[in-house]
């Protein structure tokens, strides 16, 4: 008889305990700090930015996705626990780096299709202290235009009543190369909290606007009604 497979797209507050907490901080500090001081040529402003937490507030990490490093890179950039939703592909039996993804918490989520799963997902994570990261363009995306965001995150961010904190990552100059003194660049910003509370047009316009700035895209987002009047005011 075989067990039945476990359902990564939904997980339990107790499966944010401690002793993941501990495995995830490890792997940041002994792993992706050192990597990254080894090949990169890294810039991180903005914490200023980051909220004075307390167990009420809840924020979600949302940022341009730029290489695989990126789920990395967000939570090093801000010191903080997150659990990041994934592609449901990422968790398929036989993918490499499925092991990791599931030992760091992150979830799957059907990009196609919004799942009750994933609300009550998130629901948990926020009764933890982690908080939650989303890349918004759903994969890797190279430079140049921000155009064609959906709108789930922002459901998301609604529903669970969290502020959403943009990360911009910019500057990333490709891969590590296996030359010596030879280090890439990646810049990276944590830019000013943005209301849950806001249209939602208006947050994906707000979001793509502090990525562009910082991480120099094109904001090809529809402007807001609310964006134009103040412009012809």
């Amino acid at each position: 008889m075989t067990t039945a497979e476990k359902n990564y797209n939904r997980r339990y507050a107790s499966e944010y305990n401690i002793f993941r907490s501990m495995w995830y901080m490890f792997f940041l500090y002994t792993v992706v700090v050192p990597f990254f001081s080894i090949f990169y040529d890294y810039e991180i402003t903005g914490r200023e930015n980051l909220p004075k937490w307390n167990k009420k507030d809840k924020y979600i990490f949302t940022a341009n996705h730029v290489s695989i490093f990126d789920p990395f890179l967000v939570p090093f950039a801000a010191k903080k626990l997150m659990a990041f939703m994934a592609k449901k592909e990422l968790f398929e039996k036989g993918e490499k780096a499925g092991w990791l993804i599931k030992s760091l918490g992150a979830f799957a989520v059907d990009r196609t299709k919004p799942e009750i799963a994933t609300f009550k997902t998130v629901r948990d994570i926020f009764t933890t202290s982690w908080s939650l990261a989303v890349f918004p363009q759903g994969g890797t995306r190279p430079y140049g235009k921000l155009e064609g965001i959906k709108k789930g995150f922002v459901v998301i961010a609604k529903n669970a009543k969290a502020d959403i904190i943009p990360v911009a990552i910019g500057g990333f100059t490709g891969y590590p190369k296996l030359k010596p003194f030879t280090r890439q660049k990646v810049r990276l910003h944590i830019c000013k909290p943005i209301s849950y509370k806001l249209p939602a047009e208006e947050v994906i316009y707000r979001w793509c606007e502090e990525i562009s700035q910082h991480a120099e895209y094109e904001n090809c987002a529809p402007v807001p009604v609310q964006e134009k009047e103040k412009v012809t005011a």
